[in-house]
């Protein structure tokens, strides 16, 4: 399989673009231009070409370009060899977000057939310090990207979880209420907790005897009290069903993956990852989603595309190449952003470019040439 790139971007009224236009060629993609120019919706903008809300996680209203508020649209050809398909999503005002492939509607799992998207972005840098909802998000999306049907289980999980909590909340005690749903949140309980474990393993996989300049990161899963050693969904429903009395004092469900944990910790060090530098911090995220990348190319025989925001700002210059080096050597597309061309220096031809310039509130993309 040949690693699919975007060919074509359109962006119509998204964000601040009124109307944005890019032709690419499958190399990889610099972004530069001065803050609030515009970069950071691109990356959006590809991100969405992967099911879910995005690297905002925005809403779809949030997406279109104000003050007009007409809706908005984003138009992509996806090149994988000799075959090319045409996406395109986008909102109408008021409506939900819709899809179409090759002409046809489709729903968004559709896209993870045909392509995988990692992405690192400046709000995660705080990721080993901050609460553990954080890291649960963002163990799901690394899981999704091997296991896109792992999306539908958390998706069932919430469902069924927001029926019992409120039955706990309206202090319901008729047994037969709580065993249908619980027998629902602990199947898909199981799933979710089978394909987390499966992609820690893929990136401890990944990592091990990879030739990175990135520090490698031990993970693990730490379940709550209460959820420890749970594996199938009978035990799951057993857990649920004997929690109800303290679960009902709480008001929610206190037993389940939803209040899971990832846990890393800087291998040659030895170190937590919430005790480690800011920097250090930073190397390991790029670490894992380099390792992400990788693991997919291996298992799939296509490289993901990979959107790596300001990420560039924050490397001193010998790992900022070492960055470069290994993104050419997956051989996918990677979009990066940064506010100066002169961090990109060291890709030289390797990559395209592009300026992102603002006239008057609206976003500019402008090649630049070598």
């Amino acid at each position: 399989m040949s690693d699919i790139h975007v060919g074509h971007l359109t962006l119509s009224h998204f964000r601040s673009h009124r109307l944005g236009r890019m032709a690419l060629d499958g190399r990889p993609v610099a972004l530069f231009g001065p803050n609030g120019a515009g970069k950071t919706n691109i990356l959006e903008a590809v991100s969405l070409l992967s099911p879910g809300r995005g690297l905002r996680r925005a809403g779809a209203e949030e997406m279109a370009r104000r003050p007009e508020r007409l809706g908005w649209k984003i138009r992509a050809t996806l090149a994988d060899g000799a075959r090319i398909h045409e996406v395109a999503t986008g909102a109408e005002p008021g409506q939900p977000r819709s899809l179409r492939i090759d002409g046809k509607p489709a729903p968004q799992l559709a896209l993870a057939d045909l392509t995988r998207i990692v992405w690192l972005v400046p709000a995660q840098d705080r990721l080993w310090i901050e609460g553990a909802e954080g890291r649960r998000r963002f163990l799901d999306r690394v899981t999704m990207s091997f296991v896109p049907a792992h999306g539908e289980a958390v998706l069932a999980h919430e469902k069924a979880m927001r029926e019992r909590n409120r039955l706990l909340k309206d202090q319901v005690r008729d047994t037969m209420w709580y065993e249908a749903i619980e027998a629902q949140m602990a199947e898909a309980a199981a799933r979710i907790v089978a394909y987390r474990r499966e992609a820690v393993a893929r990136l401890a996989a990944a990592q091990a005897g990879a030739e990175t300049a990135f520090p490698a990161a031990e993970l693990g899963v730490i379940e709550a009290e209460g959820s420890e050693g749970l594996d199938s969904a009978d035990d799951f429903a057993t857990a649920h069903a004997a929690s109800r009395p303290r679960d009902m004092g709480a008001g929610r469900s206190l037993i389940g993956p939803h209040r899971s944990d990832l846990g890393a910790v800087y291998t040659a060090k030895g170190t937590d990852a919430r005790h480690c530098s800011t920097g250090e911090q930073k190397a390991l995220l790029i670490s894992l989603i380099l390792a992400n990348a990788r693991a997919l190319k291996s298992e799939t025989g296509a490289a993901p595309l990979v959107l790596l925001d300001e990420v560039a700002a924050h490397l001193d210059t010998a790992r900022r190449a070492a960055l470069f080096d290994e993104i050419c050597a997956l051989g996918g597309q990677a979009w990066m952003t940064g506010t100066g061309a002169e961090l990109f220096a060291e890709l030289g031809p390797r990559a395209q470019a592009f300026e992102i310039g603002e006239q008057n509130g609206i976003s500019t993309i402008t090649e630049a040439r070598p």
